[in-house]
């Protein structure tokens, strides 16, 4: 992706249903002539939850593909109109099919504008930065654990063992009215972005993240070890990653 001011954008992705699940949940979408990319995992299991991050990943694309500018504040409206269409959708679907009750998906959506880039984020996936060797996660983890991190109940190193790490505070589809996270920064040459499923996240520390990234590989090969940590980890989830590198 190379338009205006907008530094050129190489755009990788990958999702693997892991070794534990008979369905893949996940979806991700790379759009570089929209300059946009996203990562949904769905929720419900025999609930649909593969239908809801396909919800999601079709309303982004709708809203995307006819934009005519790259102006920030632009690019943030239709990061919030994507999330809501979304959510209207998979509320609709659930009225429409109440053995689908409970479908939901967490989403990372990133788009760039002139200025930098936007991520709207809703759930436990995530969007990370890397920059000059260091890995940043730039999303805050909408879960109990993490809100009992936060609260000083549980200390960050317990939260893999947490009973109720997997409940989700905040997801697309659970309801009419959400709090939506959006987060904007400046794009650099030498950038990395990574957007992940927390099927990589619960199995992968950041530190192995971190040394992948830092790597000589491309990023196909960067995209190969990551998901490859996640499934010698255990394979526990689906595991869906997208990785940028800025030039």
């Amino acid at each position: 992706m190379s338009t205006n001011n907008i530094p050129l954008v190489e755009f990788c992705g990958q999702s693997n249903a892991g070794l534990r699940r008979l369905e893949n949940e996940d979806s991700y979408r790379i759009e570089p002539d929209l300059g946009m990319c996203l990562v949904a995992d769905g929720v419900g299991g025999a609930a649909a939850g593969e239908l809801a991050s396909r919800f999601f990943s079709d309303a982004a694309f709708e809203v995307f593909r006819n934009a005519a500018d790259r102006i920030e504040n632009h690019v943030v409206e239709r990061i919030q109109k994507a999330f809501l269409l979304a959510n209207q959708r998979i509320l609709q679907h659930a009225k429409l099919h109440p053995d689908h009750k409970g479908l939901a998906c967490t989403a990372e959506l990133m788009a760039f504008s002139n200025e930098g880039f936007v991520v709207g984020h809703l759930g436990d996936s995530r969007t990370y930065r890397f920059r000059n060797g260091q890995l940043k996660q730039l999303t805050r983890d909408h879960s109990l654990v993490q809100a009992q991190i936060e609260q000083g109940i549980i200390k960050p190193e317990a939260a893999l063992a947490y009973p109720w790490r997997n409940v989700i505070l905040r997801a697309v589809g659970t309801d009419e009215e959400f709090e939506l996270d959006l987060i904007r920064g400046r794009i650099h040459p030498q950038h990395h972005f990574l957007l992940c499923s927390d099927g990589l996240t619960d199995l992968v520390p950041d530190e192995l993240i971190r040394q992948t990234l830092l790597s000589s590989k491309n990023l196909e090969q960067k995209l190969d070890e990551l998901i490859g940590m996640a499934l010698k980890g255990g394979g526990t989830d689906n595991i869906t990653v997208v990785i940028l590198s800025v030039s």
